[in-house]
């Protein structure tokens, strides 16, 4: 009798595997019935400068104006960074709340499931993002308009470099900071009160290739990382000036596998060109004198190196990518973002069609 209770289990088990697993890649499969032809316009190289001006779409032309919303989140109410991780230097300085900034373009209809933009450092570039929002959602160019998403600029936890909330949220590789932004602020948007009492019914779309992420330096990083581990959640990725360099917590869990950090997408560990190819659309930047630019590889520090190796690495993948260096700039130039970021936006969501 117990042989056969024994039996009975591990065939149960061994159904219920199964069952599981075929409505998990059934799922995946219904997922991956979106498709969308971009081509291959404004893929590649590019250089810019030396003089910069800010593009017309990225100013305020008086076109009608979405909704901003501004919302605080205590860290010790988060389980993914409560802000007590052991990795922590005790002389940074952690937020006890961080910042949640969200823009609904005017041309946003209540009830859509909207596609999205999270941005890191936020509010960072928002103003730039909502003058292309104004702007763009409503261009009679079908090759320049872009799909109303909705903005969310989310404040880092706080202080910089190894040791800091900034650096564990930004520079770690691995999806944990994908998952913060998915399980803890995306459901604190849709819930918030305020913005429910604008949007009652307000939604964002669960199709990854409808949700962008946008960063500069450690949230440039952030970006790139987000789309690499969770790809099923974020796929279009925008960088400004990368730390693509070793900047990861020297006592990370991480370290065992990518010892350094995010130096490892283009490094001799080649992480880039000898992983399978992602389904991301990425767009790469880095400034003529972005940090540490005159560094020998060997600090693993070098931000041009650094942001020049990972685009080669993409290209040589076959990624759709995009790549731009900024002569005459410094890292995070405002200048680059003024002349740039409208054409930034429309090459990354060329192809989507919405649900």
């Amino acid at each position: 009798m117990l042989l056969n209770y024994r039996l009975r289990s591990q065939y149960l088990c061994y159904f219920l595997t199964v069952a599981v697993a075929g409505f998990t890649s059934s799922l995946l499969l219904s997922a991956e019935k979106y498709t969308e032809d971009p081509g291959k316009k404004g893929n590649g190289n590019f250089v810019i400068g030396p003089k910069y001006q800010i593009a017309p779409d990225l100013t305020d032309l008086g076109n009608p104006k979405g909704k901003h919303f501004e919302f605080e989140m205590p860290l010790a109410d988060s389980k993914i960074f409560p802000g007590t991780d052991k990795t922590l230097d005790p002389k940074k300085e952690v937020r006890k709340t961080r910042k949640i900034f969200v823009y609904a373009p005017a041309e946003y209809k209540d009830g859509t499931k909207a596609p999205i933009l999270v941005t890191h450092d936020g509010p960072s570039r928002m103003d730039l993002v909502c003058n292309a929002l104004d702007n763009l959602t409503i261009s009679k160019d079908p090759a320049r308009r872009l799909p109303a998403f909705i903005v969310i600029g989310v404040q880092n936890g706080g202080n910089d470099g190894k040791g800091s909330e900034r650096g564990l949220e930004y520079d770690t590789m691995s999806d944990r900071y994908a998952r913060f932004i998915n399980d803890e602020i995306l459901p604190a948007v849709l819930n918030n009160k305020e913005i429910k009492a604008a949007y009652p019914h307000i939604a964002f779309t669960d199709n990854p290739w409808g949700r962008a992420t946008m960063g500069c330096s450690s949230g440039g990083a952030a970006a790139l990382t987000m789309g690499w581990f969770r790809p099923d959640l974020f796929r279009r990725l925008i960088t400004y000036s990368g730390t693509f360099v070793d900047q990861q917590d020297d006592d990370a869990p991480e370290e065992a596998k990518y010892p350094l950090g995010a130096w490892e997408y283009h490094s001799n560990m080649k992480l880039i060109e000898n992983s399978d190819k992602k389904p991301l659309r990425i767009f790469t930047h880095v400034a003529e004198n972005d940090l540490r630019a005159k560094d020998p590889e060997s600090t693993y520090h070098n931000w041009v190196m650094a942001n020049k190796r990972t685009a080669a690495a993409l290209k040589a993948k076959g990624y759709d990518y995009r790549y731009v260096f900024s002569k005459g700039t410094r890292h995070c130039d405002r200048k680059v973002f003024e002349q740039t970021l409208a054409d930034t936006l429309i090459w990354t969501w060329r192809g989507w069609h919405g649900e």
